[in-house]
């Protein structure tokens, strides 16, 4: 690893990988890319590979979720509130299930390509290239929309930001608190469905109730 660079991985063996036609355009976007700030930081990575090691030792509970893929016209705030909404409440039924703490992990802010088993597809006689996510190319089956566009990781690259953006300013804001959390646990469990969670969420509630009372908020 000692000849290791941000770059080296372009001498490897790739898969996946699409081929833009107007290479001159892709190392604009490139170049322009490689100014933009990062958009998880090391000490963030750090701190999740503290917490996964921690589940590999049964220590805690991995929670992943998310979308397969990202689209850009589906963004939106009430999208990604949303998501993160129910992350946290499941997250605060296992906890209480497991008495472990749970790792939420968001396939979120940067799931934008999409792995194909082959390099096109056919359909009513007509081959095109795959859709490979809107960070590439586009999902109508047209010539047009399925030829790779360098300039979509531009788009890509800020709906990331404003997505980590707003889920930091959730978890921060007060949005994550337990109580509210468990509130909107206890208006799912109003529907009729949701029947054998509610004693679930009774004694959850009990919980929350005795940490109060002893001063553990």
């Amino acid at each position: 690893m000692t000849d290791w660079t941000k770059s080296s991985w372009r001498d490897k063996p790739r898969i996946q990988m699409p081929d833009y036609p107007d290479q001159d355009a892709l190392r604009a976007v490139e170049a322009e890319l490689s100014r933009y700030p990062l958009l998880v930081f090391a000490g963030e990575a750090r701190r999740l590979k503290k917490h996964l090691a921690a589940a590999g030792r049964g220590d805690a509970f991995l929670l992943q979720g998310g979308d397969c893929a990202e689209s850009f016209e589906q963004f939106s705030s009430d999208m990604i509130r949303d998501t993160f909404k129910v992350m946290l409440q499941m997250a605060i039924v296992l906890t209480h299930g497991a008495k472990v703490p749970v790792i939420k992990l968001g396939r979120m802010a940067g799931q934008f390509a999409k792995p194909r088993s082959a390099p096109t597809e056919v359909v009513g006689g007509v081959e095109l290239p795959s859709y490979r996510g809107d960070i590439i190319n586009e999902l109508a089956f047209t010539a047009e929309a399925r030829i790779p566009d360098p300039k979509k990781m531009l788009r890509a690259y800020t709906q990331a930001a404003a997505t980590l953006n707003l889920i930091r300013a959730f978890s921060t804001g007060g949005y994550a608190d337990v109580h509210q959390v468990h509130g909107w646990t206890l208006g799912f469990t109003e529907s009729e469905k949701a029947e054998k969670y509610r004693e679930i969420a009774n004694r959850i509630s009990d919980t929350l109730d005795f940490m109060a009372a002893a001063g553990v908020t």
